[in-house]
């Protein structure tokens, strides 16, 4: 029971992770020093996806499972949970890093739009 908890711990902060990684820079639209956490998490995703590696929450994830005799997914987190639901198939290469570039693009403009709000209400 306590390795299926903790299991289910390591998804849902996986999950988060993702979450943050994909969308976190707009929280720098509220808190401008979230950046500095965002973008080291940011570029971790990326580099991820452009690298097909697995991220080490995952393997963490399939022990617990394995130790609480539950059966494991193969593959990593993106796809067993989010390329199953949104989209059918497996995700090509090419594909993840559209998504990457996508990913990258949208938030160093919010980054640029934070920094030029911030300089622009700091005057020297």
């Amino acid at each position: 029971m306590l390795y299926h908890l903790l299991a289910d711990l390591i998804l849902v902060l996986h999950l988060a992770f993702v979450a943050f990684a994909a969308f976190g820079g707009l929280f720098a639209l509220r808190w401008p020093r979230v950046l500095w956490l965002h973008l080291p998490a940011l570029l971790w995703g990326v580099v991820v996806q452009w690298a097909n590696l697995i991220c080490p929450l995952t393997p963490l994830e399939n022990n617990l499972r394995l130790s609480a005799g539950e059966a494991v997914f193969a593959g990593g987190f993106i796809e067993r949970f989010v390329s199953g639901v949104l989209y059918p198939e497996h995700l090509p290469l090419e594909l993840r890093y559209v998504i990457g570039f996508m990913l990258l693009v949208v938030n160093v403009a919010v980054y640029a739009y934070v920094i030029r709000r911030r300089a622009g209400s700091n005057p020297i």
